[in-house]
């Protein structure tokens, strides 16, 4: 993915992640969607973290911008690049940076079959309400006012959707490489 700049390229960039995101987590089965890769989440925790993890960006974008602004205070620096955000992002987690309250809870229902629909239903809704929500905002306000990450501090809005773009990305890649480390069976 190329890195989105604009309001307009984050929304491109929603809408694609939104169509991929939802290919790629359909296409476990029901047994293999809720089976821990090794020591790591399964990719139904995974997709319940996406949603957890989304759902406060979702909320803020639709809470009155001067709400906003008194809340958690207006910007007083330029947002950073989207690869600037990542990298340290990637830093602050290799430095031992954890998912807190933001992990996928220890809850289970009794029909897989059903619960992974309304996991995947659930998270597919929670993307299209924050395009939603980004398309309500002008390109200015994406820089002037800013929101809390629990690792990243202060980021400005743009920075929170450049956040919640990689995290998407970053999340399917840890699943694509815990799944490829697997031993293979003979």
């Amino acid at each position: 993915m190329d890195s989105p700049q604009t309001r307009d390229d984050i929304l491109l960039a929603l809408e694609r992640q939104e169509a991929e995101s939802s290919a790629y987590w359909s296409a476990f089965d029901t047994a293999s969607f809720f089976q821990p890769i090794g020591t790591s989440w399964s990719p139904a925790d995974t997709v319940r973290h996406l949603t957890k993890s989304n759902r406060p960006v979702v909320k803020a974008l639709k809470t009155p911008k001067l709400v906003l602004r008194f809340t958690f205070g207006k910007s007083r620096r330029p947002s950073v690049p989207y690869e600037d955000l990542c990298t340290r992002y990637r830093g602050l987690l290799a430095a031992g940076g954890q998912a807190g309250r933001f992990a996928p809870s220890s809850h289970t229902e009794s029909d897989p079959e059903a619960w992974r629909h309304s996991i995947l239903l659930t998270y597919g809704q929670i993307l299209r309400e924050l395009r939603e929500a980004v398309a309500h905002w002008p390109e200015k306000k994406l820089d002037q006012l800013q929101l809390p990450h629990p690792l990243l501090g202060k980021l400005t809005i743009r920075e929170m959707l450049f956040f919640t773009l990689y995290h998407q990305r970053h999340h399917v890649g840890v699943v694509q490489r815990n799944l490829q480390a697997l031993p293979r069976e003979a």
